[in-house]
């Protein structure tokens, strides 16, 4: 990929600054993680007429875009199975322009628009209580069962997933500005990894790529979050039935609540050898 400024690998943007210390000026290439928009858009039948229609616009970071949709498209409760895609494609308007991404449905899956609601507004703070996020939450998830093929995760291998998942995050070591998502198995092996600029993204990019692998239900992994557990990353999560969710950062209060109602194991907090365990204690082995 290239941009106007200098030239780049994805994810990474060269940029010139001037780097100002308590006793030095000077001027040096500086390496910054790229954000640019991506319209995901739906195209499906509707009463025998194709429809191409826009469901989402999220500022991400380039690559995984296919991964990225369908990963969002499965979150959000639209997709279930990945023979509902006949095609993935970029379609931008402008020769080059991959800042929009396609997925053609077959003639026989249906579409609940309804449930993108959801991603409207759990990504926003107006008018919405966390009662009605948790009950829109209930319509596309069950709670995650804990049984024999449940994880059962030592502190010693939460305590080392913090520094796997560093050492493995490629753009951050250049730009030190993406959010990473990663799963381990439960014996702490790094499974995959995604980067980008959104949090959100990062998941989606995560799970859309194991759900176009048909890798899902993900009953028997680590999901490990670089920032803080919001409740969108938990609703991702049991989405995608991951039991055990740790992260770098703090929980919300309303991640929290749907770790509990939900049956996923949340720790928070897990870095410089401490971590804290919000719900779900019986998964890990202390």
């Amino acid at each position: 990929m290239t941009k106007t400024g200098g030239a780049v690998e994805t994810g990474k943007y060269e940029s010139k600054i001037q780097r100002v210390s308590d006793d030095s000026v000077s001027r040096e290439i500086d390496w910054l993680a790229v954000e640019e928009p991506l319209e995901i858009r739906l195209g499906f039948n509707e009463n025998n007429k194709s429809i191409h229609r826009a469901v989402s616009i999220t500022m991400r970071t380039p690559g995984d875009d296919f991964a990225l949709a369908a990963g969002f498209l499965y979150t959000e409760g639209i997709l279930t199975a990945t023979n509902q895609i006949t095609q993935i494609k970029h379609c931008g308007k402008f020769p080059n322009n991959q800042n929009t991404v396609r997925i053609d449905l077959s003639a026989e899956t249906q579409i609940d628009f309804k449930k993108l609601e959801r991603n409207f507004y759990t990504t926003s703070s107006c008018g919405v209580c966390g009662k009605s996020s948790l009950e829109a939450l209930e319509t596309g998830a069950r709670a995650i069962e804990t049984d024999a093929n449940s994880p059962a995760i030592s502190a010693a291998i939460v305590h080392s997933l913090p520094e796997k998942l560093r050492n493995s995050q490629k753009i951050f070591e250049r730009t030190g500005g993406l959010h990473a998502a990663a799963l381990f198995d439960d014996s702490g092996e790094l499974l995959n990894l995604r980067e980008d600029v959104g949090r959100h993204n990062a998941v989606d990019k995560l799970i859309g790529a194991e759900f176009l692998k048909d890798n899902l239900p993900l009953d028997n992994v680590i999901l490990f979050l670089s920032g803080r557990a919001s409740f969108e990353l938990i609703q991702k999560a049991v989405m995608a039935q991951i039991p055990v969710v740790c992260a770098v950062g703090a929980p919300s209060s309303l991640a929290v609540e749907a770790a509990q109602k939900f049956n996923v194991t949340l720790l928070g907090f897990v870095r410089d050898r401490r971590f804290n365990i919000y719900t779900g204690g019986e998964r890990i082995v202390l």
